[in-house]
This record gives structure tokens, sequence and C-alpha cells, in this order.
């Protein structure tokens, strides 16, 4: 795998234009897992927006939370690293605020369930 790896990049290192090879060249460029791991990582960005639809019964308090606490320590981790990774950054974010605004959802529905029984 390596070897396609290298001759592929070898390859599209001739096409990139100059304006963007200082960004294709980078520590945390299009050649590296520092960028390609956040830009995959979008997808639960988006599967959190599509999940805003979901009924708030039908949240997991677990999984949210787990989700929120992934998203704000790896925002933590991706400012400390060298090089900083503000891809990383920004998708984990999202992932946080969108996550912590379900579990928001979530706690309310619970608190008001509590409510009418009483």
């Amino acid at each position: 795998m390596s070897f396609i790896y290298k001759k592929t990049i070898s390859i599209v290192d001739k096409l990139v234009p100059a304006k963007l090879q200082p960004i294709w060249n980078h520590p945390a460029g299009p050649k590296t897992v520092f960028f390609w791991a956040p830009t995959i990582k979008w997808g639960l960005v988006i599967a959190g927006i599509s999940d805003l639809q979901r009924p708030a019964d039908k949240i997991s308090l677990g999984q949210t939370s787990a989700l929120a606490a992934t998203g704000v320590i790896w925002c933590r981790y991706s400012l400390v690293i060298i090089p900083k990774n503000y891809t990383l950054f920004s998708v984990n974010f999202f992932v946080a605020i969108t996550q912590l605004y379900q579990l928001s959802r979530a706690i309310r529905h619970q608190r008001s369930t509590v409510k009418q029984e009483k």
C-alpha cells in the first residue's frame, strides 16, 4: 500500500498549481492523515445535524454525551499538537456544538416528562 500511495502522490505532486503548493506540502496538508481524518469526520457533523429532526425522546444520552465530550477533548488537543491542526479543531468544534445542543434537547425533554408525571 505504501508503494501505491507514494506513486499516487508523486503523480499528483506534478498537477498541484504553484499557488496551492504551500497547502499541499503543509505538515497537516492533504498528503497526511492529519488532513483526511478530520475531512472524513465531517460525516459525524452531518449526522448530528440530521438528528436535529429526531424526536427528543429518541436521543441517547450516553451516545450524545460521549460525542460531545470527544468533540471538546479533541478541540483542545488539536490546538496543542504540532503542527496545530485547525481542520481537526473545526470539525470537532462542530461535533461538540451539535451534540451539546442534542444533549440539551434530551435533558429538557426528560425534565418535562418528570414534571408531567408529578
